[in-house]
């Protein structure tokens, strides 16, 4: 029997690892971290991320050839295959710090990996890496006098959070990258083999590892890079009265261009779009390639200039000034469908209504507990309602921050009886029916349109 070891039980590794299980039961699995709460989560009715469809997908594997545990070099040393993904977060300090990937957590698994291996193995990065990360986690397998070799591939994960278990079912494509060597080739077939249990071959795609690590920033870059410039275009649209909607629509029916990623919102948010367009700017840096690099940074730039951009339209709208007015926040989750809120823009725009002095109220489906990890310092002055409606009582004002679907579904006539007025929808996510909001009461604003107001 195969034995698979993933190292790291969160966003990437615990969903992937389920499939997998799920898909090949002839192969064992199993799931190791050192954080002893994520691992009895994983175990438990509840599970540690909400994804949808994952409870099944680990309930149908769990005991039968899936197994979490923190027991990390047993598994390690059992394994034939081991997956790394832990956590390579943006650097804090010193060299690349704001850019370059912070890769302490990679090698410390590198080392465990070498101490603990008395056997061949294949290595499968599938965190997201600096490219030629590979070269580096070679060097540090090989070091020192132990005659283990060790064989590694890239497998970059293209999951989108909210979909992710339907991206793993049937995914656009699945990259593997490795040497161009017997053994390296050999590597690379064990793995194809795998996803082949369930993909057809013609989805699997093989490239050197170079190659492969690459292709997870720049695929990133590229969707962050369309979410910044259909915003770029909404400043612009509220400027001249035209409609981003219409513009978008009509510049997607356009083959070459098409329609994805072209949705004007607040911006972009999640662990990897920020993370990674920094690490190709540091990169792109490193070769001295400062044209390049300053091209991508101003993706992140614009991100950064929407959220504060929808923040001044908010005090500019509330007469200037929102000190003591009641705001209610709808959504904080950086995407509808997951409870993630790791750099959502929801954090920045809290944190900015909160300093000129307004009372937050958040309401969330599924990110509350992790938006009250979000804002510390702010917990004695926000407060946290899971009930959309009570939320929203007293309110001067709503902001729509996550495209939570049933947030379209609410009794706005309701909620307009209830809020102070005059009453304020501003839509982050263009995501509610603004006319009908405009005919019910409310001073309607969204992105990329033009303000509907009863006080011009």
């Amino acid at each position: 029997m195969t034995k698979i070891c993933c190292i790291g039980a969160g966003y990437v590794g615990g969903p992937t690892m389920a499939m997998i299980a799920k898909k090949c039961p002839e192969i064992q699995v199993t799931v190791v971290d050192i954080n002893e709460q994520r691992i009895a989560a994983w175990l438990s009715d509840h599970l540690p991320i909400y994804e949808p469809g994952l409870a099944e997908v680990v309930k149908e594997a769990l005991g039968r050839n899936l197994f979490f545990s923190t027991e990390v070099d047993r598994a390690i040393e059992e394994a034939d295959i081991i997956f790394v993904s832990v956590n390579t977060p943006t650097k804090t300090f010193g060299e690349g710090a704001g850019c370059a990937a912070d890769l302490q957590y990679w090698e410390l698994c590198a080392r465990r990996i070498r101490a603990i291996s008395t056997t061949n193995k294949i290595i499968v990065e599938k965190s997201t890496l600096p490219v030629r990360t590979a070269e580096a986690m070679e060097r540090v397998l090989h070091s020192g006098d132990n005659p283990v070799h060790f064989e590694v591939l890239s497998n970059p994960e293209f999951l989108a959070e909210g979909t992710a278990i339907a991206d793993l079912e049937d995914p656009d494509r699945v990259l593997i990258g490795g040497h161009d060597t017997p053994s390296g080739q050999a590597a690379v077939r064990k793995l194809v083999d795998i996803y082949a249990t369930w993909l057809p071959r013609e989805k699997i795609l093989t490239t050197n590892v170079w190659s492969s690590e690459l292709s997870k920033l720049t695929a990133n870059a590229f969707l962050a890079q369309r979410v910044s410039s259909i915003n770029a275009i909404s400043a612009l649209c509220e400027a001249t009265e035209a409609d981003v909607t219409e513009v978008a629509n009509a510049i997607g029916k356009d083959r070459r261009i098409g329609s994805k990623f072209l949705r004007a919102s607040i911006g972009f948010g999640g662990s990897c779009f920020k993370k990674d367009i920094l690490n190709l700017v540091y990169i792109c840096e490193t070769y001295g390639l400062q044209e390049a690099a300053d091209y991508w940074r101003q993706v992140v730039l614009l991100n950064d200039y929407q959220e504060a951009r929808f923040v001044k339209k908010m005090l500019k709208e509330m007469f200037n000034t929102i000190s003591g007015k009641r705001i209610a926040i709808f959504g904080f989750a950086f995407k509808a469908n997951t409870g993630d809120t790791r750099e959502s823009p929801a954090i920045r725009v809290c944190r900015a209504l909160a300093a000129e002095r307004a009372k937050l109220v958040v309401t969330d489906p599924q990110a509350i507990d992790n938006a009250k990890l979000e804002l510390p310092e702010l917990l004695g002055e926000i407060e946290f309602e899971e009930d959309p409606y009570k939320a929203a009582e007293g309110a001067h004002a709503i902001a729509l921050l996550t495209e939570w679907p049933e947030y379209k579904e609410l009794d706005y006539e309701k909620i307009y009886a209830s809020m102070d007025k005059p009453a304020f929808i501003f839509d982050g996510r263009n995501l509610l029916d603004h006319k009908k909001l405009f005919d019910i009461g409310f001073e309607v604003y969204s992105i990329g349109k033009e303000l509907r107001s009863h006080l011009k």
